[in-house]
């Protein structure tokens, strides 16, 4: 599983067990048992409910081009729709630039966790879209960003 590769580069081994468990609970069908929510919870604190909320409302969706690029879209609780890059452990939203970057007190923003929450319990949607869409999605979101 190439998404399970990319993230053990960066993300502690903890998390990436805990992950792995939950997407073998997924593939076998049985809804994720309630140690791994609870660890989910224990690591993530908040974060980790408001991220399965956020997969429940089908808030990620995956936007694939022709060249093979992947970008996940997740609309998050205020309406505003953020861009996330799996490969790289990046999400455009205001808390990851602060908590997780500048302050380094969390691994993960709750619209990154909800990725990977999609990733293995397999409901994220699919969009496949040109390379130029593609590229204006991440245009219109860095002139969103600059002052």
């Amino acid at each position: 599983m190439a998404a399970a590769a990319a993230r053990a580069l960066t993300l502690p081994a903890v998390v990436e067990e805990l992950l792995s468990e939950m997407a073998a609970a997924a593939r076998d069908g049985a809804p994720i048992p309630d140690e791994h929510l609870l660890s989910l919870k224990f690591v993530f604190g908040s974060s980790a409910v408001q991220a399965l909320d956020l997969v429940d409302r089908q808030s990620v969706t995956l936007m694939s081009s022709p060249s093979g690029r992947r970008v996940y879209q997740v609309r998050g609780s205020s309406g505003r729709t953020y861009v996330c890059l799996a490969s790289c452990h990046y999400c455009s939203c205001p808390a990851f630039a602060f908590s997780v970057l500048r302050k380094s007190d969390s691994l993960l923003c709750k619209h990154l966790l909800a990725v990977y929450l999609s990733q293995v319990m397999r409901t994220c949607r699919q969009l496949s879209v040109s390379d130029k869409q593609l590229t204006e999605v991440l245009l219109m979101e860095t002139t969103q960003e600059a002052p």
